[in-house]
């Protein structure tokens, strides 16, 4: 046998031992946080460890902005029209090959495909991606969490966690004996970063990036920024992202007479653009799981002020040559660390080297391994 019949051989074999797993994207319609970190890690896995993994995607909705081009995973589309074609559509791709690992984001989609896949031999992990104190804050999904308490998380596999925190409020909140793990999100590479020195005379931008929504609370932001501008007049602010909650912010920038100071712009693939002309991003969520926005501002050097909502922030913020973290609810706190800002933006430029050396600890490249151990894991028999 030759060298490369050998080497095709040994190939084909890896190949045959591939763990099959199922990723599956939420039924949201655009492609932004949670379906952006899945596509990423999966194309990341089927790039660096296609001997080992053979990843499938399953998509059973029509999402807004999703890549087009050719990814390294196998997609399953599969859109659904109600709860029972969900349903359906779960067990149908979940029995159609041998899965060592079925990956489900959040906890109520969790309780709907293992209940459809009940009697199938299957090994399942919850992937969290939000705040699950706050996620079941509606009817439907007591009655999911529930199910899951009761019934299903003993038969889960593992739990993915975007935050240690995350998986802290977890354990917790479910009395959770079920092994889980820190996967952090990737931080994708930009081609360019901000400059470092911008015209000092200019006005100090701030920044914010996110779905236009209660959760993201560009509300709290626009009221601090009011205050703000009645103190440091040479301030402008960019409301970056895209969302149902649009219509409201426009009526709230009128109704606070900040259109001269204040844009709404729409960057749904690539927030470059905006991070990379900004000199401050600011973060006033209610509730995170992570925060992508606030890792690919610190790439590109800014300084961040954030709201401390549980974890999230307060789990990336852990320096303050990062940022400063101030209180859920915003207020006064945040109009004087916004004004900090102004006032020493100069001095916290040196800080821009640290910053995006920082976020390195989550570049795709070292995310990928932790991501590829934890499947390995998921989807080991118990012994």
């Amino acid at each position: 046998m030759d060298i490369t019949a050998g080497h095709r051989q040994r190939n084909d074999q890896g190949r045959m031992g591939r763990l099959k797993v199922l990723y599956i994207q939420p039924g949201t319609s655009s492609f932004a946080g949670i379906e952006r970190v899945i596509d990423s890690v999966c194309s990341l896995l089927a790039d660096r460890y296609s001997q080992d993994f053979e990843i499938d995607v399953l998509y059973t909705s029509i999402h807004k902005n999703r890549p087009l081009d050719a990814r390294g995973y196998n997609i399953i589309d599969r859109v659904v029209k109600s709860r029972l074609g969900l349903i359906r559509a779960f067990r149908g791709v979940v029995r159609a090959k041998s899965y060592a690992l079925v990956v489900v984001p959040q906890i109520e989609p969790t309780v709907i495909c293992m209940a459809a896949c009940i009697g199938l031999d299957r090994r399942f992990a919850i992937h969290l991606h939000g705040n699950p104190q706050r996620e079941r804050s509606h009817a439907k999904a007591k009655i999911l969490f529930f199910l899951m308490r009761i019934y299903f998380l003993k038969r889960v596999s593992y739990v993915f966690g975007t935050s240690p925190r995350q998986l802290d409020a977890f354990k917790r909140m479910f009395r959770s004996q079920v092994p889980q793990v820190w996967v952090p999100n990737p931080v994708r590479n930009f081609e360019y970063t901000a400059n470092d020195v911008t015209d000092s005379a200019g006005p100090v931008t701030f920044v914010n990036v996110g779905r236009f929504a209660f959760q993201k609370g560009q509300d709290i932001l626009l009221a601090a920024f009011a205050e703000l501008i009645k103190i440091r007049s040479n301030v402008r602010l960019k409301i970056v992202g895209y969302g149902a909650g649009e219509t409201a912010l426009r009526t709230e920038i009128e109704r606070l007479q900040l259109a001269h100071a204040v844009s709404i712009e729409h960057h749904p693939v690539n927030p470059q653009p905006a991070l990379a002309s900004s000199d401050v991003y600011v973060s006033t969520s209610r509730w995170e799981g992570w925060s992508l926005a606030i890792c690919e501002a610190l790439r590109f050097g800014l300084p961040v002020v954030a709201t401390d909502c549980e974890f999230g922030p307060s789990d990336i913020l852990v320096d303050t040559r990062l940022g400063r973290l101030v209180p859920t609810g915003g207020g006064e706190a945040l109009v004087q660390a916004m004004a900090y800002y102004c006032d020493n933006l100069a001095a916290e430029r040196s800080h821009a080297a640290f910053r995006r050396k920082f976020i390195d600890r989550y570049s795709p490249e070292r995310v990928v391994d932790i991501h590829a151990e934890a499947l390995r894991a998921a989807a080991k028999e118990p012994s």
